[in-house]
């Protein structure tokens, strides 16, 4: 071979290795800059707690409801168990003693209680409470409570946290009141209308009654809230119970800052939205 012929199959050598070592750099340097697969969403803390309690004595019969939802809250879940078994627990011995004083009774007593999802958004949760109790009578009683709970903070949410403080409420009671007649009407029509100041029927002021939140139009935020009034608030016992929506545009101005960007749209529905067998 010519010494021509070895130069120039040295060189070709030369470029190969070349040419295949900057070939692989170039394909560490791609693999280094290639961007990570996104990690798989974390799945949502799910509470360990039971989402029902039944108890029955020969003197009470008790039981506690709540929503399968909430097992995604486990804060709120755990208080929520804990609170309610203790009092249905109290209403156990409380009718225990009752009846044991009387010497016994026909029927024993029944007390349960049930926890509704009202709207969900990416800071709150609300939850309407119904107790059912019955202690002898011509009829059982039916009264509400609910909860707003802040998800970021873990905290249950008053009147005052959720509405602005020094906050002008009679737009608020008024719009209730009107809300709550015009149900009021549609159920008993000609019947005595409630008043702010009604010496018959009396319309309960906002910052008196429970409220959970309206599910809306707008995903992930609240339509509005939503009133809940007992029997014989506005109206006869007959008459039943009142789940009352307003807009979150008849309110807006007097929420507190804080918790504003919660609502937006308009409420699925408005009005009279008693649960049928509430």
């Amino acid at each position: 071979m010519s010494r021509t012929a070895r130069v120039l199959l040295l060189s070709a050598a030369v470029a190969a290795t070349l040419s295949a070592s900057l070939a692989a750099c170039q394909r560490k340097e791609d693999k280094a800059q290639a961007p990570a697969a996104p990690a798989p969403a974390a799945a949502p803390a799910m509470s360990n707690t039971p989402v029902g309690y039944d108890s029955k004595t020969p003197y009470a019969a008790v039981k506690l409801t709540l929503p399968q939802a909430i097992k995604t809250t486990p804060a709120l879940h755990a208080a929520l168990y804990a609170d309610t078994v203790r009092d249905l627990k109290q209403f156990e011995e409380g009718a225990q003693a009752d009846l044991s004083e009387a010497g016994g009774g026909p029927n024993p007593y029944e007390k349960t209680i049930a926890f509704a999802p009202g709207a969900e958004t990416g800071k709150l949760v609300s939850l309407a409470r119904t107790d059912f109790e019955f202690t002898g009578g011509a009829h059982p009683n039916t009264s509400f409570d609910a909860v707003i709970w802040d998800k970021t903070t873990n905290k249950r949410l008053g009147f005052a946290d959720l509405f602005r403080p020094g906050a002008d409420l009679s737009v608020l009671d008024k719009a209730l009141c009107a809300a709550a007649n015009a149900a009021k009407q549609a159920r008993s029509p000609g019947s005595e209308a409630a008043t702010l100041d009604g010496k018959m029927w009396t319309c309960p002021k906002a910052v008196s009654t429970p409220f959970v939140l309206t599910p809306g139009t707008t995903p992930g935020k609240a339509g509005g809230v939503t009133f809940l009034m007992g029997p014989y608030q506005i109206g006869p016992y007959s008459d039943g119970p009142y789940w009352i929506a307003l807009p979150q545009s008849a309110l807006r101005a007097l929420l507190n800052p804080a918790y504003a960007d919660q609502f937006d749209g308009a409420p699925v529905k408005a009005g009279d939205v008693t649960p049928k067998n509430g």
